[in-house]
């Protein structure tokens, strides 16, 4: 598994750190609406940065935030149990230790 996802589906990890997933309540069609804007948006920045335009710069970059707040990936948590947000620790230094330490 390149990317292991927490057994409650909450964080994939990459290089030890739990990143937020999408929010699962989401329909499939919604989802993949948000992916493709979100992808727009990089390309967006990338230009951006390419261009030096600081202005775009910024604008792409809320873009970027608009469409990973609306999957759930940033923002508030889309879980109602009333967890608390890992998103961007590392994974050892958060109640996952001892699963992610068991990979």
């Amino acid at each position: 598994m390149k990317y292991p996802t927490t057994p409650d589906g909450r964080y994939f990890v990459v290089k030890g750190q739990l990143w937020r997933c999408s929010n699962p309540a989401l329909g499939e069609e919604e989802r993949q609406q948000w992916v493709n804007a979100l992808m727009k948006a990089r390309q967006a920045v990338k230009a951006a940065k390419r261009a030096d335009d600081a202005a775009a710069l910024q604008a792409a970059r809320a873009l970027v935030n608009a469409a990973k707040i609306a999957l759930g990936e940033r923002g508030a948590v889309w879980w109602s149990d009333g967890a608390a947000d890992f998103n961007r620790f590392k994974a050892v230094n958060t109640p996952y230790r001892d699963w992610f330490e068991s990979l």
